[in-house]
């Protein structure tokens, strides 16, 4: 599937590559490919974004995706694992280094995708294709952006990669102004991009709209006092809205069956609102979705020696959150248990059942076999797309946006939409929720997504407190030893073990930012001037959007 509409961009995703080690900032003559002639035609431009989804995202997907999402949110454990353990333990430095390639990586992504924008504007082609193929670019590059806010606050904001090379030091941009930054291009998006998909996997008007519902969403609890407790409620407004146009008017649904989102078969599905697309079957380095081959727990489900997740597991705590109620669907398909059976796993031998022992819960969710099992899948490489967002998200953005600041909320239409994923999951109606409610299923529905951390971020950018006090709850600096018994589904401490201590670091206001990569630093002290103001160029489309 996947194959055939990305194999024309491997090539052109090589080209436009910049290595994450090279500094962000820094334009080579090489990496000037995109000249302002070489767009002729709608072929051209199609076939330019399209690099957009692959390989300029690889060192964000490969470690640091789940490493910040689910391991520094408290779902995922790895006391042995560097790319993890720094972001759980909460000791990650400037030099750790999946979040050095993770900054590379998302100011690659920017800086193609402003290329490919400045040179589709500067070409001959008809207004209405460049229109779109520059809302397309523009999108990316705003999911760029929103993670560079989220994870480090404040930004070296830019459109013009090639202007930097006379600049080079730069002060960054207030957070508030990052999160700006990628609205105005989430809302051109939104504007001109077409209403369906113009190929499979394929952003449309409506992914722009369901990345509006999170940014409004989070903009609207930003502000200079992160325990304010309050909120913009014209911007809650605007996530309500923007959350509404795609339940109301876009493409995208629900599946029927929580496990079939993790088959390798579905990528690119209905539910599936933007995802980064992988080569199937692709062992070339940067190509593919390589999160199986941290996951995996053993060599007897991927059939080769790529699967380092042995002491890749789940934080007990997580697990006993499952357990309140959701064991049978989600926790099934995202955690393997010992006992646990999947069919279609180790498919020639009638299935897989997990043998691998009571005392951890290994990961399920982007875990998908062996090449004799789908030829997709290749060693390192999982065959799957990586979700960034799904439809289930908008649903409980807009359950968010209504709630507010309010502590509870019975508002019909919030508890219809977060009923429908909660039915979907096989757990009981609500009649109110409160926010603790929309944490517990966003983490039960997106755990190993790469998403429970923003989460969390965005509750604490207005409720800081609330959410230091929730991590040390976790009590991460504690191994309890549990037992996992298969027969009646429980999970608890295990009595003839004994507990041990862990140095994390110290849980404060400070956990909320990373620092940003030393490398960086050195080679642009601007990062240490105090912030500046972006000086937008153009103006708002919001009017427009919500008519």
């Amino acid at each position: 599937m996947k194959a055939t509409k990305f194999i024309s961009a491997f090539a052109l995703a090589s080209a436009l590559t910049l290595t994450a080690c090279d500094d962000y900032l820094e334009v080579s003559p090489n990496d000037r490919i995109i000249l302002d002639d070489f767009y002729t035609t709608e072929e051209e431009c199609e076939s330019s974004v399209q690099a957009l989804y692959t390989r300029v995202w690889f060192e964000f997907n490969d470690k640091f995706y789940f490493a910040m999402g689910d391991g520094r949110g408290g779902n995922l454990l790895a006391p042995y694992s560097d790319y993890i353990y720094p972001f759980a333990d909460l000791t990650e430095t400037g030099l750790t280094g999946p979040l050095v390639s993770a900054w590379g990586s998302l100011y690659v992504v920017a800086s193609q995708s402003s290329r490919i924008i400045n040179s589709i504007k500067a070409s001959s082609i008809d207004e209405d294709i460049k229109n779109q193929y520059v809302a397309e670019a523009r999108f990316i590059r705003g999911v760029a952006y929103y993670y560079l806010g989220a994870l480090w606050g404040n930004v070296v904001v830019y459109e013009d990669p090639d202007a930097l090379v006379n600049t080079p030091t730069q002060a960054p941009c207030v957070r508030s102004d990052v999160f700006e930054f990628a609205i105005r291009d989430f809302e051109y998006a939104a504007l001109y991009l077409p209403e369906k998909s113009s190929g499979a996997g394929r952003v449309n008007r409506y992914s722009a709209y369901g990345y509006l519902s999170r940014l409004y969403l989070t903009a609207a609890f930003l502000s200079d006092d992160a325990n304010s407790g309050s909120a913009d409620s014209e911007l809650l407004e605007l996530a309500k809205k923007a959350a509404q146009k795609v339940i109301d008017d876009g493409p995208f649904q629900l599946l029927d069956t929580y496990s079939d989102l993790f088959e390798v078969d579905n990528d690119n599905n209905d539910e599936s609102m933007f995802a980064l697309q992988w080569i199937d079957g692709s062992t070339t380095w940067g190509y593919y979705n390589s999160h199986q081959a941290y996951l995996a727990y053993g060599s007897d489900i991927t059939n080769d020696d790529a699967s380092w997740g042995g002491y890749t597991y789940a934080y007990p705590e997580c697990i006993l959150e499952f357990l309140e109620e959701d064991n049978a669907n989600r926790r099934l398909y995202t955690w393997m248990a010992e006992g646990d059976y999947y069919a279609t796993i180790d498919i020639a031998n009638g299935g897989f059942t997990c043998d691998n022992g009571t005392s951890r819960i290994n990961a399920k969710k982007g875990v998908t076999g062996s090449s004799k099992d789908n030829a997709a899948i290749a060693r390192m490489n999982s065959g799957l797309n990586t979700y960034m967002m799904r439809y289930a998200e908008v649903l409980l953005n807009y359950c968010e946006a209504t709630l507010g600041t309010a502590s509870s909320c019975t508002d019909a239409t919030a508890l219809e939409y977060l009923n429908q994923v909660r039915t979907r999951a096989g757990v009981k109606e609500l009649t109110e929720f409160t926010w603790d409610d929309l944490r517990h299923e966003n983490r039960m529905e997106f755990t190993l997504e790469g998403k429970y951390w923003y989460d969390l971020m965005r509750r604490a950018l207005y409720k800081q407190q609330e959410i230091i006090n929730y991590i040390v709850g976790q009590d991460r600096g504690t191994l309890t030893p549990y037992v996992w018994d298969s027969a009646t589904q429980t999970y608890t401490v295990n009595d003839d073990a004994t507990a041990s201590a862990r140095a994390i670091g110290s849980i404060d206001e400070s956990i909320f930012l990373l620092p940003y990569p030393e490398t960086e630093v050195i080679q642009n002290p601007g990062l240490n001037y105090d912030p500046i103001e972006y000086s937008f160029s153009e103006e708002r489309l919001t009017d427009q959007l919500f008519e």
